[in-house]
């Protein structure tokens, strides 16, 4: 821009100038004139640059921003809410099993101590307590680690299901476990009437 005023001072003040200094100092204005607009290209460029620069930190810093979010949410699944720590079912569950392990204990002990039951039938009946008190054990691990915060990522719905679904398995060893103790107590008392059937037919017709 200062080298087009200076030409024009020079063409008002030097009007004696030669053609030809007339013509170099015209194509003197050319390439300044081409310069200028070289530079205001670069200037456009540098622009359209910063602002593809621009959009591309703005969407890598929100794409970080959404994992850190989903970071976020993931580590929140491994937090515990009180909500599900105390919900009332794990407490049953744990009154479930402490049912479990004193109901078959008690009656373990009293079948092997009446009699009534072989060595085979007494093994078979450990088989079935201890199967089952490992499957109660199993259940009180896994609610531990659901109301347990930093081992599982789940939802306060899915810890709440999964407490459901603990409870109510509880609840089925339970039941298996009184109506198999019912039905050995049958048994038990199935064979002492036989027993004292056969004690009562010895003395009514016993050797003559």
């Amino acid at each position: 821009m200062k080298k087009c005023v200076v030409f024009l001072l020079v063409i008002l003040f030097y009007p004696h100038f030669s053609k030809a200094q007339t013509e170099e100092a015209e194509q003197l204005l050319l390439d300044v004139q081409k310069l200028s607009q070289l530079k205001q290209m670069l200037a456009d460029l540098k622009k359209g640059y910063e602002i593809i620069y621009k959009g591309y930190s703005t969407i890598k810093n929100i794409s970080e921003g959404n994992f850190n979010l989903h970071q976020l949410f993931l580590d929140g699944l491994l937090q515990v809410s009180p909500a599900v720590r105390n919900y009332k079912k794990v407490a049953d569950i744990i009154s479930l099993q402490l049912k479990i392990v004193l109901e078959y204990k008690s009656a373990f002990k009293q079948f092997k101590e009446n009699g009534k039951f072989t060595p085979d039938e007494i093994d078979y009946m450990g088989k079935v307590y201890s199967n089952l008190f490992d499957q109660s054990v199993n259940n009180l691990e896994t609610l531990t680690m659901i109301v347990t915060s930093g081992t599982l990522r789940m939802s306060d719905d899915e810890r709440l299901k999964q407490i459901d679904a603990l409870c109510e398995d509880m609840a089925d060893k339970l039941t298996f476990l009184r109506h198999f103790n019912n039905q050995t107590s049958i048994l038990a008392l199935q064979r002492t009437k036989d027993e004292n059937q056969i004690k009562l037919a010895k003395k009514i017709y016993g050797p003559k």
